[in-house]
């Protein structure tokens, strides 16, 4: 015969566990067991987080990697070249009338025609702004020309005329005049200040080219004696 069972006997007994369908098992590939609806939404902002890393990895390896190539062309392909500039001859009309008579009529001029030459080293044109010459004498300037703003093609040399018509009531009135006539000598300079840009892509060069030549007329045979004495500056 059975022994009696005591009343609080069914409540001892284990009660069976949660359908196994009511459970959710998420496994991500490192292995890590999620159970829970808040577990996977956590899984998904760590996946969201990761693609963003690896997304301003890519970016920041681009920039350095643009940057770099962009300091390379800086200091190579897109390297600003000095301009350089060149008196390549003179010639000048209305000579013969300081040669006939010391004494200066006030209606006379003298043209002076210089062939000038900018070559341009650069990839890019070098475009430069009006700009003036002039001519000194005994440290006085007695004339002055416009010289047109142009540009100098890349890799090419431009050639231009530049003339400067000089009145000779400029010359009277300076001491030294009468000694260099008897000398049929006339010492006389000309200057040239031009400035421009050199236009290499994301980089912009400002150029100034300035050059002054002496020399010395031969009144006589009406042309430079000897060679000029040119003095050329580039600044950047």
């Amino acid at each position: 015969m059975s022994p009696p069972q005591s009343p609080n006997s069914s409540r001892d007994q284990v009660r069976p566990l949660a359908p196994s369908s009511h459970r959710i098992h998420v496994e991500n590939e490192e292995g890590v067991n999620y159970t829970s609806a808040a577990s996977s939404t956590e899984l998904s902002k760590k996946r969201r987080r990761r693609r963003c890393v690896k997304c301003f990895a890519c970016c920041g390896v681009t920039t350095v990697v643009v940057g770099i190539v962009i300091l390379i062309l800086a200091l190579t392909v897109f390297k600003a070249k000095d301009p350089k500039i060149r008196m390549n001859s003179i010639r000048f009309e209305g000579l013969s009338s300081l040669t006939r008579s010391s004494n200066l009529q006030p209606n006379l001029n003298i043209t002076v025609v210089a062939d000038i030459s900018i070559k341009n080293p650069n990839s890019v044109s070098f475009k430069f702004r009006a700009a003036t010459a002039g001519v000194s004498y005994s440290d006085r300037v007695i004339a002055e020309a416009l010289i047109p703003r142009g540009s100098a093609r890349a890799r090419r040399t431009l050639r231009m005329d530049v003339s400067v018509t000089v009145m000779t009531e400029k010359l009277v009135g300076i001491p030294r005049l009468t000694n260099d006539l008897i000398a049929m000598e006339l010492p006389i300079s000309m200057s040239t200040n031009i400035n421009g840009r050199v236009n290499l892509g994301l980089f912009k060069k400002s150029v100034g080219v300035r050059m002054n030549c002496n020399m010395v007329i031969d009144l006589q045979r009406q042309q430079v004696k000897g060679n000029m004495d040119c003095d050329r500056k580039v600044s950047m």
